[in-house]
């Protein structure tokens, strides 16, 4: 799998780093609070996992399953869910996990989905954000970190399925994906 890499993006090292200071404002925001994280499935459950030991806060725990890729690296530009929420959203908080956001289009579609079910607030916090990819404007509250328009793998992220146990954010091939 390694051979399929051109270069590391985010160690492990710097990508725990990052966690724990997402998971300290996001406990000083939501002191007092009991929120509900939901982990955008299939990308972002390395990242909840990770996130959700280093907060000290409690919290529920959802998953919500969207697609708007399929085995592409360009969004068609049409979300639809794949697996709905388990709990009750209404008057909660709710803080939506996500792994990437390039167009912006699931992320904006997921808070609209959330709060029509009557969430209090929605939040988002985000592992992986490529500004330059944006179709809409989306608000991120807790950023892990900005990067270009390279096509990433590993944590969490996929190709195809593959790649997503890697302890670490990488670039892939292009010749792996075009």
């Amino acid at each position: 799998m390694t051979y399929d890499i051109s270069a590391i993006l985010l160690d492990e090292e710097k990508i725990e780093k990052r966690i724990s200071d997402l998971a300290a404002c996001i406990c000083k925001d939501f002191e007092n609070k009991t929120p509900i994280m939901i982990s955008v499935l299939k990308g972002s459950f390395i990242f909840l996992a990770d996130l959700v030991r280093s907060l000290t806060i409690p919290v529920e725990i959802d998953f919500l399953a969207v697609s708007s890729y399929g085995n592409s690296t360009v969004s068609s530009g049409v979300v639809s869910i794949k697996k709905d929420l388990d709990v009750d959203v209404t008057g909660r908080d709710v803080i939506i996990v996500e792994d990437i956001v390039d167009s912006g289009l699931s992320l904006k579609y997921i808070t609209e989905y959330i709060l029509k079910h009557g969430a209090a607030s929605v939040s988002t916090c985000v592992l992986l954000d490529k500004p330059e990819a944006h179709r809409d404007d989306i608000k991120i509250d807790y950023l892990g970190f900005e990067i270009g328009n390279d096509f990433v793998v590993g944590y969490g992220l996929d190709y195809a399925e593959k790649y997503r146990n890697l302890p670490y954010v990488a670039i892939l091939k292009e010749e792996i994906y075009s």
